[in-house]
């Protein structure tokens, strides 16, 4: 079963990367219109980022409880940059609020897989040893 929440959390990310080339264009005129300059560097970076780390963590890789915290960091920096509903108000409040903590779960989610993954990992480091 974990393996395959592992994946389904993953997925979220892989399908993201392919949804920004897809959409590039207007992904990158998203970007441009936050704080993140220069946004083509942001994009190409964040591309490259879900794609990676988001394979690692569906593969579960050595790298997947490392991916998993860094995900969870883009996750909740994700929430600061574009999900900014203290700054809205009526259904854009409601939607964007409804979002940010859509991004919390899925950050604390990730925080539980690289806890499992960081401790499944020393576990397998020390059995080698003994």
């Amino acid at each position: 079963m974990y393996v395959i929440g592992r994946a389904g959390l993953a997925s979220l990310f892989i399908l993201g990367g392919i949804n920004k080339i897809r959409n590039f264009e207007a992904t990158l005129a998203t970007i441009d219109s936050s704080l993140l300059h220069p946004p083509l560097i942001f994009l190409l970076a964040t591309i490259g980022l879900e794609l990676t780390l988001g394979m690692a963590l569906a593969l579960g890789t050595r790298l997947a409880g490392s991916a998993a915290l860094v995900l969870s960091v883009f996750t909740l920096a994700t929430n600061a940059l574009f999900h900014r509903f203290w700054e809205l108000s009526g259904e854009l409040y409601t939607l964007e609020l409804s979002l940010f903590f859509k991004n919390v779960a899925i950050a604390g989610a990730l925080l539980a897989v690289a806890s499992i993954e960081n401790s499944t990992s020393r576990q397998t480091s020390a059995s080698y040893r003994n």
